[in-house]
């Protein structure tokens, strides 16, 4: 069965509660908002950090990375969040190298109908990519932004990106998001994915910690997992479940789970679809008794025909900004993750 058919049924009975909602009440409809979460595919600057091995990402470096590459990558990414629904109110990023970068994204004129307002915090990555966040301040107001390093219970201690927290007002109401990058593969399986569990478990006591003061709270987990949903990272670590009707006080909900199981990924590798990126919440946004609150409704990927390659043996994959080292002039080699929530 297609994605698009998968996801018109998974939406039917909020669709129907919503429709006879409104008739009996004769109330307006309902307002829509987006939250996804774009891994932005080395979103560097052309300047020398001492601080970080940006070197590849040079004029001289390895990759040739010229101003004039810069500006057609600020200009592929914004053409690309243009393009997302005009519902969108906040985007979690990865794979930046600063704020500059994404504030340079932001302000292209593409966007310039947008209130489009951005938050990095620098981390310790040695590459210097780091997480951040781009919202729309017409709607979303942030309130509260830490970055926290990860906890080491399981690998020894090693260095990767924060995992960023922002807390803030949706439409007046209090929502927490938290924005991942969690370690590659990078040394095999072996070697990473305790990492990657150390990950979720730090990501987890987030939540946790986030509970403890506010049970009911409202929290999206967004990111680049670098591992599928179906994985103990995210299933046993994370504890994140699949099935909406099992969901307990203080969980997340995996909406991405079946989006997978269906086929459908974010990015591919030796002809297999994976699903890296992912967009989570916590049980109270399930709650479709009461939509005078934010309530969550449906996940999609974005994979729009402009984001894929058309031709060749990687045809239907992300177009990237670089394949096997020669500049493409592509977006990303990740696809967005997005989830829709509405409210009276």
């Amino acid at each position: 069965m297609k994605l698009k058919h998968l996801l018109l049924i998974a939406a039917l009975p909020m669709a129907m509660t919503i429709s006879a909602q409104e008739q009996a009440e004769g109330t307006s409809p309902l307002k829509k908002y987006v939250i996804g979460f774009y891994n932005l595919e080395n979103l560097f600057d052309t300047i020398d950090s001492p601080d970080t091995d940006d070197s590849q990402f040079l004029p001289d470096g390895g990759y040739q990375w010229t101003g004039f590459k810069y500006k057609n990558k600020i200009k592929n990414m914004s053409y690309a969040i243009s393009k997302f629904p005009k519902e969108l109110a906040v985007l979690g990023v990865s794979e930046i190298e600063n704020e500059e970068v994404i504030k340079d994204l932001v302000s292209q004129p593409i966007l310039a109908d947008r209130n489009l307002k951005t938050i990095c915090i620098e981390g310790p990555d040695r590459r210097g990519v780091d997480v951040g966040m781009i919202y729309d301040a017409d709607v979303f107001t942030p309130t509260n932004i830490v970055s926290h390093h990860l906890r080491y219970e399981l690998a020894k201690p090693f260095i990767s990106r924060d995992q960023l927290c922002v807390t803030g007002l949706l439409d007046g109401e209090q929502i927490h998001v938290i924005v991942l990058h969690w370690p590659s593969k990078y040394g095999g399986e072996k070697v990473s994915t305790p990492k990657r569990n150390d990950a979720a478990l730090t990501t987890k006591w987030i939540c946790d910690s986030i509970f403890a003061i506010e049970p009911e709270a409202k929290i999206v987990v967004m990111g680049d997992l670098n591992d599928d949903p179906n994985t103990e990272c995210i299933q046993k670590y994370l504890g994140a479940k699949h099935d909406r009707n099992q969901m307990q006080p203080g969980e997340i909900y995996n909406p991405c789970y079946n989006i997978y199981k269906s086929g459908t990924g974010t990015l591919g590798y030796q002809d297999v679809w994976c699903l890296y990126d992912q967009v989570m919440v916590s049980t109270p946004w399930l709650d479709k008794s009461d939509l005078s609150t934010l309530t969550y409704w449906k996940s999609e990927i974005f994979n729009r025909d402009f984001l894929k390659e058309q031709s060749g043996k990687r045809k239907g994959y992300p177009k990237r900004t670089h394949t096997a080292g020669t500049w493409t002039n592509g977006y990303s080699d990740h696809f967005p993750s997005l989830i829709w929530v509405v409210k009276k």
